[in-house]
């Protein structure tokens, strides 16, 4: 069975990285404070992406599961990552 499992990342170059970590715990949960009058209702979504395993450290939990990774293609100047693994 093939796995193609897209996540989202940290970015870990400058200026995406300072970029991305503005954008994502300052402008996005005030914008969907504003729209949703919740104030957590997009505070989880950066709090997942921390808590994510990534990279080698994902890549390895899948090989613990039996998959053979294939590779892991990072997408959007690493805001994301594409893992292809197979069992």
């Amino acid at each position: 069975a093939k796995a193609i499992i897209l996540e989202f990342s940290k970015p870990k170059h400058f200026p995406i990285k300072q970029i991305y970590n503005l954008y994502f715990h300052k402008i996005l949960p005030g914008i969907g404070n504003k729209i949703s009058k919740d104030s957590a209702a997009y505070t989880y979504l950066p709090e997942s992406v921390n808590a994510f395993p990534e990279g080698i450290a994902f890549e390895q939990i899948l090989k613990k599961l039996d998959f053979k990774v294939h590779k892991t293609i990072p997408q959007f100047f690493g805001i994301a990552s594409i893992y292809v693994a197979e069992k």
